[in-house]
């Protein structure tokens, strides 16, 4: 039987893939359907992977315009060419798309391309260009992912009101630009293309910017990026779109009054939804909830028998680490084995500079919960490494039960904050406490060294504090 397999997988993103290769590691015969050309989902094509590419890029030029000339660097007659940024950026997506073929071939996983259709009786209908092939899964899983949200007022047509897709792909550096909500998204590129020389206005509907992360994490944030050319309309919600003597004008709302933004490219970065159009969930009888989510159970099950749902399509942050973690454990459980995921010790990221990481509770959070806390706080402007790199901008904040000293959250604004978060994650994983994290001896000098002063800082034992 050619077609009939142990594992079908829907979608090739980093659950999917990463599922898949759990699988074929496990002795599972698998198969992965992929709708679009290439494989990898949006964050290999058109998220993570390319909008790092571009932060990289861009902030590199932004030290050479703003940075250089401190370290003795003249960098006189400074230019970028975007067509050849763009060919960087391609070249990096290119390569990683490259790699996961590579892997699906040694892993022996079949790749079938074409739109991925239940069909009820363990079957998926693959809806090819010029063809459809059924193919018959024991255990099939659903990893479709996420699509951007489109505001019904203002609604995308791929020239002037973009998403992200068409944000990482821009010819040339729009003169002005207004982004659309001031989440990671929107602060990753509206910081790509105020680097790189467009006037960038980001309008949000909340009272701060990153609201999911500590709200001094967002007021510092706020100011730093203000300094680097943002400029941040807050409590201010979007109202449409108009055109006056050729100029594109969007119109806002703010304390009651309306306000209008010049703007040659918007950008609507309000959040994604999961991607479950034509999956033909009804056939099975699956049914999502109000955000259109798929329910499932503790081991990834929905309600239909040996159909399961990771990643963006299910409850919980839409993060690709989150969902390559559910690709793992939901293929181990069906295997038998003990699969899971601490879903309280998911990191969270912005990737820009510096950069801000979080991992489980906030502050707010423990007081909503009831949860008796202290907290420790260090800054970048005392840790030697920042200091000889320039990068002395942030802090380290460490949040422990009041009890047990018990580590509750960590909140990090700083440049490479990204990999400062894992040595946190680390800790937490295994129930760390504060003190623990305080008596890792961490190298010196280094940018990780504020971790552990801001561990010690919990009970008011920094030594550089």
């Amino acid at each position: 039987m050619e077609n009939t397999f142990d594992l079908v997988i829907i979608g090739s993103g980093p659950g999917g893939y990463v599922a898949a290769i759990r699988g074929a590691q496990l002795g599972f015969k698998t198969a992965i359907i992929e709708k679009d050309k290439n494989l990898g989902g949006t964050c290999l094509n058109v998220g993570c992977i390319p909008s790092k590419a571009l932060l990289y890029s861009s902030e590199m030029y932004h030290f050479a315009g703003h940075g250089a000339t401190a370290h003795g660097i003249d960098l006189t007659n400074l230019s970028i060419s975007i067509e050849h940024l763009m060919a960087k950026k391609d070249k990096t997506v290119d390569q990683l798309r490259s790699g996961v073929v590579h892997l699906m071939k040694t892993n022996k996983i079949k790749v079938f391309k074409g739109l991925g259709m239940l069909a009820g009786d363990h079957k998926v209908r693959v809806k090819g260009a010029n063809d459809e092939t059924v193919l018959t899964g024991k255990h099939i899983i659903i990893a479709t992912g996420s699509c951007v949200i489109e505001l019904p007022f203002l609604k995308f047509d791929g020239e002037t009101v973009v998403s992200s897709d068409q944000a990482i792909a821009f010819d040339k550096v729009p003169a002005k630009m207004i982004v659309v909500g001031a989440g990671a998204i929107g602060l990753e590129l509206g910081s790509v293309w105020a680097r790189l020389g467009s006037q960038v206005d980001v309008i949000e509907f909340l009272p701060v910017i990153a609201p999911t992360f500590d709200k001094d994490v967002s007021k510092m944030a706020e100011r730093l990026f203000k300094k680097q050319g943002l400029n941040f309309h807050l409590k201010t919600k979007v109202t449409g779109l108009k055109q006056e003597k050729g100029k594109n004008i969007l119109t806002a709302e703010k304390d009651g009054k309306e306000i209008e933004f010049e703007a040659d490219k918007i950008l609507v970065a309000v959040g994604r939804k999961p991607y479950t159009e034509r999956l033909g969930l009804e056939s099975v009888g699956i049914q999502t909830d109000e955000k259109g989510r798929i329910p499932v159970d503790k081991h990834f099950k929905t309600t239909a028998h040996g159909i399961y749902a990771i990643g963006d399509v299910i409850p919980g942050p839409m993060l690709a680490h989150k969902a390559e973690e559910e690709g793992v454990a939901c293929v181990e459980r069906i295997a038998g084995q003990a699969g899971h995921v601490n879903y309280a010790v998911i990191p969270n990221v912005i990737y820009t500079e510096p950069e801000i990481a979080s991992v489980g509770l906030t502050e707010a959070m423990a007081k909503e919960q009831g949860i008796e806390y202290k907290s420790g706080k260090f800054n970048l402007s005392g840790n030697g490494r920042a200091i000889a790199t320039d990068a002395t901008d942030g802090f380290v904040k460490v949040t422990a039960c009041k009890k047990t000293d018990r580590i509750l959250g960590v909140q990090v604004i700083a440049k490479s904050g990204s990999e400062l978060i894992a040595s946190a994650v680390t800790h937490m994983e295994y129930g760390g406490s504060a003190e623990d994290l305080g008596r890792t001896i961490h190298a010196h000098p280094t940018l990780s060294e504020a971790m552990k002063e801001a561990a010690l800082a919990v009970d008011g034992n920094a030594i550089h504090g």
